[in-house]
């Protein structure tokens, strides 16, 4: 099962992906993984991006998709990934598209966690973090016993820094806008499908399986 995760900030991507990598045995590859396994060993694509990575500038498209070959073509992908962070643009998408190809392989599924952004906003405003154990509570959704006190440890609860309603508006505004062409190739090829991210953790999983079984099916 080859799939492709996308979501938005905050829509609980990571969540969902853990969940599915336990149901289906199958590994998570992010793009950050791919880089950094790729410079630990040493290989020139690696080279190449720990140069750009170094200089501050972005990684080449000719390069990350080398990187992703390469991972892909590796002996734990053969039962299947889940790919997260890549393709983030239809050239991209077709140079997966390609890849697969060469690897006798098929994109199985494109599976989107779609969350409206005032939902993600205020989820992201309310978001609460203990600086003791690291727990996370909600204001509204998943409050503490003690208003800003960890029920777990007792410790100070505090909001990240780009927990902000401007913070989180800019960078929905920029995932918006670059996942948009994105969402409607694959569209177009028959192989996308949303599943909404309000819904309680265990649903949102359940609906994902549901969605797989149909093709496995």
């Amino acid at each position: 099962m080859q799939l492709l995760l996308m979501g938005p900030p905050g829509a609980g991507k990571g969540t969902q992906a853990v969940k599915l990598v336990e149901k289906y045995k199958i590994p998570q590859i992010s793009t950050g993984d791919m880089f950094r396994a790729a410079v630990k060993e040493g290989t020139e694509l690696g080279k190449k991006a720990k140069a750009c990575m170094d200089a501050g500038t972005l990684v080449p498209d000719e390069v990350t998709v080398g990187i992703v070959r390469e991972r892909l073509a590796k002996d734990d992908c053969k039962g299947g990934f889940i790919l997260d962070g890549f393709p983030r643009t239809v050239e991209q998408a077709k140079a997966l598209e390609k890849i697969l190809d060469e690897l006798n392989l098929k994109l199985t599924k494109v599976l989107n966690i779609r969350v409206p952004a005032e939902f993600l906003i205020e989820r992201a405003v309310g978001r609460r973090i203990c600086k003791g154990c690291g727990a996370t509570y909600h204001v509204k959704f998943n409050a503490p016993k003690v208003e800003d006190t960890c029920d777990n440890c007792g410790g100070k609860l505090y909001q990240r820094a780009d927990d902000t309603e401007e913070t989180m508006k800019k960078r929905l505004s920029v995932y918006e806008e670059s996942t948009r062409p994105l969402i409607e190739y694959y569209e177009k090829v028959g192989l996308y499908t949303e599943v909404d991210g309000r819904q309680p953790i265990e649903k949102v999983t359940e609906e994902l399986e549901n969605v797989l079984n149909s093709v496995e099916g």
